[in-house]
């Protein structure tokens, strides 16, 4: 058994009953749930149709997503989270050289590394080399005049705890970031590379080994262990190459709003939902949300 789940994104509502109805008489699928009303429904179906991807691009068009996943095991145990353009709406390291005055230069290597044109550890060396002489205290302005959550994160991290879920913040930026984001957020663990400092202004230079695409995998794979799950009960959303590894792993692997060469390596896509996208995949009603 397979269900399937539209959605769109909660500030513009285009999840209309009689396109639910279509395609679910289209699928020959159970009846419509309604999730949030005219934001997510879901239907079970017997299996995942041929034309599922035809379909898809159609909705996409009218900008809504479709989710077509197991219907066992979809509620999971474990949230592995990027965070830069996927918890927070920024990426740190160019908010970082905006400061230092090399944010354009900065920006496009990110963009093209966020792609897979670049290796990801080569490129964060050669970004970080660009913020040596830049005061330590700029990245306490940064997080609090720069860096805004991503719509829906609160949400996610509040159910998913209260349904005794973990939550593990896993980044290829900065402890100086993420140990911020993951207390504002509620994360219980986090994962980060650590910027260089000395007589408090940055050097240009990272600690080693990086923490890129293969020391995700490394963190589902471990805390797994460590928790007695398995990678089946984990929940991974990002949005750049270096997260591939990790949401082919998971038992979900969720593209979220993610560069196009990764989107197109994903069967879960969300282009238009924010965070709560999350919690609607796993079944979860709007008014099962919890705050905290």
């Amino acid at each position: 058994m397979f269900t399937a789940t539209l959605l769109c994104a909660p500030t513009n509502r285009l999840v209309d009953p009689a396109l639910v109805d279509s395609l679910r008489n289209a699928w020959g699928g159970g009846d419509a749930v309604w999730l949030a009303m005219d934001e997510a429904a879901e239907f079970t179906i017997g299996r995942a149709p041929d034309n599922q991807w035809d379909v898809w691009a159609d909705l996409q068009k009218l900008g809504v997503d479709l989710v077509i996943q197991p219907t066992v095991g979809r509620r999971k145990k474990m949230l592995l989270a990027d965070m830069d353009s996927t918890m927070i709406e920024q990426e740190c390291i160019d908010e970082l050289a905006d400061e230092a005055g090399v944010g354009d230069h900065v920006r496009d290597i990110t963009a093209r590394a966020m792609n897979g044109e670049l290796n990801f550890e080569a490129a964060l060396i050669e970004r970080v080399a660009l913020l040596g002489g830049l005061s330590e205290s700029v990245i306490g302005a940064v997080l609090a005049n720069r860096i805004t959550p991503m719509p829906g994160g609160k949400a996610l991290l509040c159910t998913m705890k209260a349904n005794k879920g973990y939550s593990v913040l896993v980044s290829g930026g900065f402890t100086a970031f993420t140990r911020s984001v993951a207390a504002q957020l509620g994360f219980d663990e986090n994962r980060a590379n650590r910027l260089l400092a000395k007589d408090g202004v940055l050097t240009g230079k990272v600690e080693m080994p990086i923490l890129g695409r293969a020391a995700k995998v490394d963190a589902l794979t471990q805390i797994t262990t460590r928790l007695g799950l398995t990678e089946a009960d984990v929940l991974a959303v990002g949005d750049g190459a270096n997260d591939l590894g990790m949401l082919e792993r998971a038992g979900t692997g969720v593209a979220l709003h993610a560069k196009p060469s990764v989107a197109a390596q994903c069967d879960v896509r969300i282009n238009f939902g924010d965070l709560t996208a999350l919690l609607y995949l796993q079944g979860y009603a709007q008014d099962e949300f919890t705050a905290c």
